[in-house]
């Protein structure tokens, strides 16, 4: 699969908000308004999981080399899977729904 063809625009499957692909060489895998992912890759941007479950935003967590990641369990078959908070870019994850996961624990 190709970068461009994992980077497009998509309509957000939990809140219905229409999504920009990024345009800074990053990919959006998450809604930037309600944060909720689709469970799409068995490894990650491998397009290849058939679950195509909700993935819930229920935490977040510090890497020094990615910074914030946004943890999303599949409603569906529970997997679970960080994804980086979308900062700096044309189009950033809200900041009042990403500082709101801190207290999800």
């Amino acid at each position: 699969m190709s970068r461009k063809t994992e980077n497009t625009n998509f309509t957000c499957a939990n809140c219905g908000k229409s999504v920009k692909a990024l345009t800074n060489g990053s990919f959006r895998n998450h809604c930037p308004f309600c944060l909720y992912s689709l469970h799409v890759d068995e490894s990650i941007g491998d397009r290849q999981s058939n679950c195509f479950g909700l993935m819930k935003p229920s935490g977040i967590v510090y890497n020094s080399k990615k910074g914030y990641q946004i943890v999303h369990i599949c409603c569906k078959c529970n997997v679970k899977r960080l994804n980086k908070v979308a900062e700096n870019t044309e189009m950033p994850d809200d900041f009042n729904k990403v500082i709101s996961l801190f207290n999800a624990h």
